[in-house]
């Protein structure tokens, strides 16, 4: 199966493409993630997005794909692959189209999570992550505490929160996925690959919605 997760910021797509990934044996591939990785490894795609990163740049989207072609061209991504984050735009997609098709691949299926704006606000504003970039348990005070305040319950290092999760620029967040992401829905509906799970409610309900959409026995 080669899957796309499409959701707005704190919809929930990180969580759930971690368990499906689990799930299925799939690669899940995050752009911030591949970057990191091909920088690392120091790949021809990564070392021209090391040249924007190091200048405090947007790594431009012709070196973007260049990565995902190195990843998805590999062995690890020989049965499927789950995509988180990308792309996030029309031209991303069609990009994505074109690299796809000269793998002589495609998408097998595009999962859009739905989520009301006013519980992605509630929900991103109370998040908080292991400070240990080796656990990055993940937590919100309302729905998923931990049991000591400020402290992992896995490996006990001290919660933090991201400098952008703040109420203010959770909504600009918002509306620049509103004008830029959200036209992709449109899009992989004509193509008849998209499917529209709630991003609501328990996490492990929701996981069960997502199986049932992909016709996953649970």
């Amino acid at each position: 199966m080669r899957i796309l997760f499409l959701g707005a910021p704190g919809a929930g797509k990180g969580t759930q493409c971690k368990r499906l990934s689990a799930k299925l044996s799939l690669p899940h591939l995050s752009s911030g993630d591949l970057l990191r990785e091909a920088v690392k490894a120091g790949t021809p795609a990564g070392v021209q997005a090391k040249e924007y990163m190091d200048k405090g740049v947007l790594v431009p989207d012709e070196v973007l794909i260049e990565m995902f072609k190195e990843k998805l061209s590999s062995a690890e991504c020989k049965n499927g692959f789950i995509l988180d984050g990308f792309p996030r735009n029309l031209s991303q997609a069609k990009s994505l189209d074109e690299l796809l098709v000269s793998l002589n691949s495609g998408l097998s299926t595009v999962i859009n999570l739905d989520v009301d704006d006013s519980f992605l606000t509630e929900r991103i504003c109370g998040r908080w992550t292991c400070g240990n970039k080796a656990c990055a348990a993940v937590y919100h005070v309302k729905f998923a505490p931990p049991k000591v305040q400020g402290k992992c319950d896995v490996c006990s290092s001290d919660l933090t929160q991201r400098a952008d999760d703040k109420e203010e620029l959770v909504k600009a967040r918002l509306n620049t996925y509103r004008e830029q992401t959200e036209p992709l829905i449109q899009y992989y509906t004509e193509k008849k690959l998209l499917k529209t799970v709630s991003g609501e409610g328990d996490q492990d309900a929701i996981f069960n919605n997502l199986l049932q959409s992909l016709q996953v026995t649970a």
